[in-house]
């Protein structure tokens, strides 16, 4: 149980330094076929998730997904950046192709979670700060941080150029899954064998009923708009079993205490942000 875990850790937090050099480009069609069949979901529209981070060593090889919550601030999974020195990475926005376009970060600060267990895969949420802030635009922006509950069946928008097989490919493109959340009781009876779910994740299932499988660990789990989960864990590739991601509803005292230890103008950024924001939500 322990090697399973093990090694969905080590696909996602190591292996997209290794693999993400080896991008599709195949000529052969089935070729291709064959790689939009594995990776699934659809590829995102330009623009359509501003949010969106590729977190790259060197500002070369994509390893973790992540997200913009203000110009300086950035969320993603502990598991991503625990012990990397920020002068390691850096943070690229502004772009659905790893190949082109972006603009790449220098990485200030990371703050991961103190209580964050990386046998167990709890507390999986780290922030960071770049060194300078980050324009914003069109294909720019923040996410909103969701504070409040997800109920069973709510449609759920995940991104990210995650692989689902290992070694496997990363995609050039950002690809877009749909979802729907699963209750707690739920992903903690399928996981019951494998991995202890807590009250502090939120699982998801493709709407077909099959293990996600996809998406970057680190990456965002959105809701008409808001964030409510961090990818964090799940069995590669194992269909029936939902994804876990990190809540973040049940981080957000973590998140601005973080925030205001920093610098008082994130908090007020968010606070700004969302109250100006609007949403379809009732």
């Amino acid at each position: 149980m322990a090697a399973c875990r093990f090694v969905f850790a080590v696909i996602f937090v190591f292996c997209f330094a290794i693999v993400s050099s080896e991008f599709f480009s195949s000529s052969k069609p089935e070729d291709q076929e064959q790689w939009e069949r594995i990776v699934g979901g659809i590829k995102a529209p330009n623009g359509s998730a501003p949010y969106q981070v590729s977190l790259r060593l060197w500002g070369v090889w994509h390893f973790c997904g992540a997200s913009l919550v203000t110009p300086r601030v950035i969320l993603t999974a502990a598991h991503c950046v625990d012990r990397l020195a920020p002068k390691y990475f850096k943070a690229v926005v502004g772009t659905n192709q790893l190949l082109a376009g972006g603009t790449a970060y220098d990485i200030r600060k990371i703050v991961v979670h103190e209580d964050y267990d990386n046998y167990i895969i709890k507390n999986d949420i780290a922030i960071l700060f770049t060194d300078v802030e980050m324009g914003f635009g069109r294909k720019v922006d923040a996410v909103e941080l969701n504070d409040e509950p997800v109920q069973k069946g709510e449609e759920l928008l995940l991104t990210g150029w995650g692989t689902t097989s290992y070694p496997g490919r990363v995609p050039n493109d950002l690809m877009q899954l749909e979802l729907r959340s699963i209750t707690y009781e739920e992903c903690k009876e399928a996981h019951k064998s494998i991995n202890p779910v807590f009250e502090t994740q939120i699982c998801a299932l493709t709407k077909a009923g099959e293990g996600a499988c996809h998406g970057d660990s680190g990456g965002p789990l959105v809701r008409e708009g808001r964030q409510i989960g961090i990818v964090s864990w799940g069995i590669p590739c194992a269909r029936g079993k939902p994804d876990v991601y990190t809540k973040v509803e049940a981080y957000m005292r973590w998140i601005e205490k973080t925030l205001y230890d920093d610098d008082m103008d994130h908090v007020r950024y968010i606070e700004d942000h969302r109250r100006h924001r609007t949403t379809n939500r009732h």
